[in-house]
């Protein structure tokens, strides 16, 4: 009998084929080549960074995004790890049923202190695009639904763009629009306000094609000023 672990009678089947490339897919070191390198490059600007890093996180910042794999968070503005508490989702939707957004907006609010929220799309989103265009990708049409909302909420100003091209990137910008003013409206951000925890919410959009941020002029300080900063930065659109 063989003992307990040794699997000295298991034999692979006889029939069991796999392409040759797929004996290469459990290793991945050249990410982890990158990693040492940049972890290198941190250390000689500053050889106690990660020392510092690991004791504490104090961002000033909550940046809520797409999940775009080109749109890095972190780099696109120049800031560090630790500098920037990052929620990403498709499309950078935040949904008042969303636990997940939800939880890290308080966590980001509450207890980190952070004090800028700053919501931001980016144009030629892929679910920004499926939802224009009303294409069926899967599951994941559930949760472009909310972006087919503001289409229909907005229809004209998006129809009225000269190309579809352009319908896509007013519909990107408005979806930032009003998802700002939903992140002003959950009770996380209104409980700050009303205890006087200084906070601002921003509403930016990101281009791929230049790498520059654009300001959608929806800043909001305060409950009050949702509904005029959602209605000029829309009106600022036209």
């Amino acid at each position: 009998m063989a003992k307990a672990g040794t699997g000295s009678n298991i034999k692979p089947p006889q029939d069991l084929w796999l392409p040759a490339g797929l004996l290469f897919m459990g290793t991945l070191d050249h990410l982890f080549e990158n990693n040492r390198t940049w972890a290198g490059q941190i250390r000689q600007r500053d050889p106690d960074f990660f020392l510092k890093l690991s004791r504490q996180q104090s961002p000033e910042y909550l940046w809520i995004g797409c999940s775009d794999s080109r749109v890095p968070a972190n780099e696109i503005v120049g800031l560090l790890p630790g500098e920037l508490f990052v929620h990403r989702n498709v499309a950078n939707l935040v949904v008042h049923t969303d636990l997940n957004c939800l939880s890290v907006m308080q966590f980001a609010v509450d207890i980190l202190k952070v004090r800028h929220i700053i919501v931001c799309g980016h144009y030629g989103c892929s679910g920004v695009w499926a939802a224009l265009r009303q294409a069926r990708i899967g599951l994941s049409d559930n949760w472009l639904r909310h972006v087919q909302d503001v289409r229909a909420k907005h229809g004209q100003r998006i129809t009225g763009a000269p190309s579809e091209a352009d319908s896509c990137d007013r519909l990107c910008e408005l979806n930032v629009i009003e998802q700002v003013a939903n992140v002003c409206q959950t009770t996380i951000v209104r409980e700050a306000w009303e205890r006087r925890q200084a906070l601002a919410v921003h509403g930016w959009i990101y281009g791929l094609k230049d790498g520059l941020l654009r300001d959608l002029h929806t800043t909001v300080t305060a409950f009050p000023e949702t509904f005029t900063a959602y209605q000029s930065a829309v009106s600022a659109l036209t």
